[in-house]
């Protein structure tokens, strides 16, 4: 999930709220963000989901306690000024980003920690929605250092077009030297980085102003436009495969920057087809039940309760009563909720009860048992789960919980699975069509990856590190109804200096004498793990795909040099 870093006292700032460290993360946790240390600096590091994406920067979270403090009530929409400048798209495009927004910022007063929120902000929109750069990508310049193109109309202008790989050169950030767009690509340690994104394309994306070549998105930008502590106008450019998303991004952008006093202005984009300013601060709307606000809540709210709340969740709420209705009890009415330019996470109605509900207060609701007539009890499965999971935590492994969610490079390319094999954990995986974040992208094919990534993450934690996790597995198979095939999968680790196959291989003896089962194990090979020291299972003479072996996860692993197995 999405780690942000910040400051408490630039919190307080910007909520004119003074309140103790302890208090400030109760709010924040009860506003859906989790306390997840201190740097040496004394910033928090807040972890929470991928959804609420206007919360990635100090400007975004002071937003939601100003709300939650009731300082601020309702939607604000900033004010913008009339355009001055326009970003002309040349036709026909010869790359794959045909889509490009923009803004531009005046009068921003920028300080070392304003900026270094700026670029968290924009690092971690490229990592969420806009899905590694692929989807979105962001530029933000100094306009100060762009010289216009003047248009006949008086208007300021550059150009977005495609530029050959071979011309024309520009310094980039963090370089002194000219270079051209296809030697960023093979020399810039970010052009290494981003190159899968436009090898491809005939020509490669770029910005130009009179004086040239200012910036190739959605690789790098010019040095000459570099954004510092003494820049007061911007220039805010966003290319990517998609109008919507990259339209979202760019109020996130703007309502942030306008949080420090900045005045937004409207930019041209002129296409063959037309012209159209942005940004777009349209509203959007949805429509709400208040019985079903409270049957999830379980609590009761007068109407009126529900119009402060959503005000104080930043939304509008206006009470209307259904169609063709007189007067209505309280539990008949309904809501018409407005929804602000920045909030790319409310989809339906549930997201705008959730809203309510953090900001009644989740803690304030009293737990009761649900009115129906059955009495629930574990499933089969469930029971053996349960059991399972006592034996093992009883020999000293770790119960955990981790997502089921993950992404192919930790669950294929890191276990080294790849290419035409037949292995276990090797299935096609179930992909998510439009994952908020790159680390969550499939469904896991296997568990095992998933203890891994905790083993590699803990290398500062004290050995012996057992881990245990029984959990959902999934892959497609176009046999079944739902052309996915479900599995709950048992995966365990043994890690430390003296872990040793017989070890391994005891414990799941122990585990399998206590179902009165037979256990064999048999030598195969599997490109995970290192050659002869893996073994396949046989529990009454039935193969469970599952194996003990010896772990090496990559040469570039932090933590193989710590013996360890894996079930």
């Amino acid at each position: 999930m999405p780690v942000v870093s910040l400051h408490p006292n630039l919190l307080r700032k910007m909520t004119g709220v003074e309140i103790s460290d302890e208090k400030l993360k109760e709010d924040l946790f009860n506003l859906g963000l989790e306390f997840d240390g201190e740097d040496e600096d004394g910033n928090f590091q807040l972890e929470f989901a991928p959804d609420r994406l206007d919360r990635l920067s100090t400007e975004g979270i002071a937003r939601s306690l100003r709300y939650y403090y009731g300082q601020d009530r309702g939607i604000f929409i900033p004010s913008l000024n009339p355009p001055n400048w326009t970003i002309s798209l040349h036709s026909p495009i010869h790359h794959s980003r045909p889509c490009v927004t923009g803004a531009i910022v005046r009068g921003i007063k920028l300080d070392d920690s304003i900026l270094k929120s700026l670029i968290q902000l924009q690092e971690k929109l490229h990592d969420t929605i806009g899905r590694g750069r692929a989807k979105g990508s962001i530029g933000i310049h100094d306009l100060s250092m762009i010289k216009a193109i003047e248009n006949s109309d008086g208007m300021s202008s550059i150009s977005y077009c495609g530029t050959p790989p071979s011309e024309p050169s520009f310094v980039p950030l963090g370089l002194k030297e000219e270079l051209t767009p296809g030697q960023i690509l093979e020399s810039h340690p970010t052009g290494k980085k981003y190159k899968k994104l436009v090898e491809d394309d005939q020509q490669y994306p770029a910005f130009f102003d009179d004086l040239g070549l200012f910036s190739f998105p959605p690789i790098i930008n010019s040095a000459r436009t570099e954004v510092t502590v003494d820049s007061r106008d911007l220039l805010i450019e966003m290319t990517g495969t998609d109008q919507w998303t990259i339209d979202r991004m760019l109020n996130i952008i703007c309502y942030a920057l306008e949080a420090h006093g900045a005045t937004l202005e409207e930019l041209t984009i002129q296409t063959p087809d037309g012209i159209v300013n942005k940004p777009d601060f349209s509203l959007d709307t949805k429509h709400l039940d208040h019985n079903r606000i409270e049957q999830i809540l379980g609590t009761n709210f007068s109407p009126n309760d529900v119009v402060d709340l959503l005000e104080r969740s930043g939304l509008d709420g206006k009470i209307i009563a259904p169609p063709y209705r007189g007067e209505v009890s309280p539990q008949e009415s309904q809501y018409r909720v407005t929804i602000p330019p920045y909030r790319v996470d409310v989809l339906h109605p549930l997201d705008i009860i959730d809203d309510i509900g953090r900001t009644h207060g989740f803690y304030k609701l009293k737990p009761r048992y649900p009115d129906v007539a059955t009495i629930g009890g574990r499933t089969t499965r469930s029971s053996l789960e349960r059991a399972t999971r006592q034996v093992l935590i009883g020999m000293g492994f770790e119960d955990l919980l981790n997502f089921n969610l993950i992404n192919e490079t930790e669950n294929f390319s890191k276990m080294r699975l790849e290419g035409d094999i037949n292995a276990y954990g090797y299935h096609k995986p179930v992909k998510i069509l439009e994952p908020y974040s790159a680390e969550y992208t499939i469904i896991r094919t296997w568990v095992l990856p998933s203890l891994l990534m905790v083993l590699e993450n803990n290398t500062h934690r004290a050995y012996p590190q057992n881990l245990l996790e029984i959990g959902f597995t999934a892959n497609v198979d176009h046999t079944k109804d739902t052309r996915v095939e479900e599995n709950y999968a048992i995966a365990a680790t043994v890690a430390h200096s003296q872990a040793s196959y017989e070890e391994a291989k005891s414990k799941l003896q122990v585990l399998c004498q206590r179902f009165n089962k037979k256990l064999e194990t048999l030598p195969i090979s599997h490109p995970t793990f290192i050659e002869g020291r893996s073994a396949s299972i046989l529990i009454d003479g039935e193969s469970k795909r599952n194996t003990w072996r010896n772990t090496s996860r990559g040469t570039q692993s932090t933590w193989n040099r710590t013996p360890s197995f894996g079930l």
